[in-house]
């Protein structure tokens, strides 16, 4: 969430940076309000405590002068005046839950270089690789939907059978391909990333740590039967990794990476194209995240998009760089570039890796901090992530890029060693 303190002492400047999402700074304000009132309670609830406080000493000389009844009266006057504290510190406390639960649906502040614009249209094309020297022939021109049920690889009847609309089976070579991109997403950053394996069910503090509650709440599977949630991304436990913890600055940035499945409902998906492979409630993904302190998060989110993107080049794949405009940034970021790839049968750019640095906002939530070092005291901590690989849509682009006039599918070659020997999907 956003540092309160710099909204006490900027107000202005943050309600301008929000705006620039379209978003309405009336709560803004409302936090301001409720603050000052919070503040005003707790110093009118120090002050009798400290009246409270002077007046016990004073019960204390006079009972020793032998002034019983003076000190009795003075007594209930103490008890009056801590049932006030009391009730001024209850009010306090309800103010201060209220403020949280306010900061918990602001948004973040876009960065500085974030272009502006209200939507995915006025989001900034960075680059595309691969386009122009591209030519595709018809038989590249059939969607992967059509490819995968012609080559046996993908039962989409079946898994509408198991589970409902909008859910995927994978079969025979398609399932190997899954397989395999999920193996190469790992292999190929595990010179700098860590691996992990975390849950795949989180708490509710751990999905509010990310932003995706209580905002994305209608998007979200939930076991109400024990509190617990779906992931939609490895992003979400594995930034409460270090919650409520304090790091060492020697050991950031702290790079993680994770292959987990994660699970979306596409609560608004209602109207949008959601054939094949194109938007789906359970996939894989490989995700890379980061701790960094401030100076180090350029560099790193730098580092994290050139090895999404390079995965993509090095799988054949036609690609594009997008800035993602301030209206268009997901709740919790502070800029983010998307990586699409293009899917020559479904005709369509598809996104693959979102990009994100979070500034503090995701660690100020998740109570993440680290120690600076030579210096005293804590520093909140910035998070940073993108989808190393994420399996549905890459697989969608490569089944279509590499199809052969005869209908097989060229498997890339950084996946063939992972298809215990085959080299082409028949």
């Amino acid at each position: 969430m956003i540092d309160l303190r710099l909204l006490r002492s900027d107000p202005e400047s943050v309600k301008a940076s929000i705006a620039r999402r379209g978003e309405d700074v009336a709560p803004l304000d409302l936090v301001l309000e409720l603050d000052l009132r919070q503040r005003q309670l707790a110093e009118e609830r120090d002050a009798l405590r400290n009246e409270v406080h002077t007046i016990s000493q004073q019960v204390g000389g006079l009972h020793r002068e032998g002034r019983g009844d003076e000190a009795a009266s003075l007594q209930d006057r103490s008890r009056e005046l801590g049932e006030d504290a009391d009730s001024l510190s209850e009010q306090a406390d309800a103010l201060a839950v209220e403020i949280r639960d306010l900061l918990l649906r602001i948004p973040n502040i876009p960065a500085d270089k974030c272009p502006d614009g209200a939507n995915e249209h006025d989001n900034v094309v960075t680059r595309v690789e691969g386009l122009e020297e591209t030519t595709w022939a018809d038989y590249q021109r059939v969607p992967h939907w059509e490819i995968g049920e012609q080559l046996g690889i993908l039962d989409i009847e079946r898994a509408t059978k198991l589970s409902g609309s909008m859910f995927v089976m994978y079969s025979g070579l398609g399932a190997t391909l899954c397989r395999a991109l999920v193996q190469y997403g790992l292999d190929r950053n595990v010179d700098a990333y860590r691996e992990m394996r975390p849950p795949t069910l989180v708490s509710t503090s751990t999905m509010t740590s990310t932003g995706h509650l209580p905002k994305f709440e209608d998007d979200a599977y939930h076991l109400e039967r024990d509190n617990l949630w779906a992931i939609p991304t490895a992003e979400v436990p594995l930034t409460s990794l270090a919650r409520d913890e304090v790091l060492h600055e020697a050991d950031l940035p702290m790079k993680l990476m994770a292959h987990t499945s994660c699970f979306r409902r596409e609560a608004g998906s209602a109207g949008r194209d959601t054939r094949g492979l194109l938007r789906i409630h359970e996939f894989d993904k490989v995700e890379l995240l980061a701790y960094a302190t401030p100076d180090q998060a350029a560099e790193v989110h730098a580092d994290i998009l050139e090895r999404a993107e390079s995965a993509m080049a090095d799988l054949g794949l036609v690609y594009r760089i997008l800035d993602l405009c301030a209206g268009d940034l997901g709740a919790s970021s502070a800029r983010t570039f998307d990586i699409e790839v293009y899917a020559p049968g479904a005709d369509q750019w598809l996104e693959v890796s979102s990009v994100s640095w979070f500034s503090d906002y995701q660690a100020r939530r998740a109570n993440v901090r680290y120690r600076p070092e030579g210096q005293k005291g804590t520093a909140i901590v910035h998070t940073l992530n993108g989808s190393g690989l994420a399996v549905p849509r890459v697989w969608a682009a490569v089944v279509e890029t590499h199809r052969q006039v005869d209908g097989t599918i060229a498997i890339p070659a950084p996946l063939l060693p992972y298809f215990r020997g085959a080299t082409a999907i028949l």
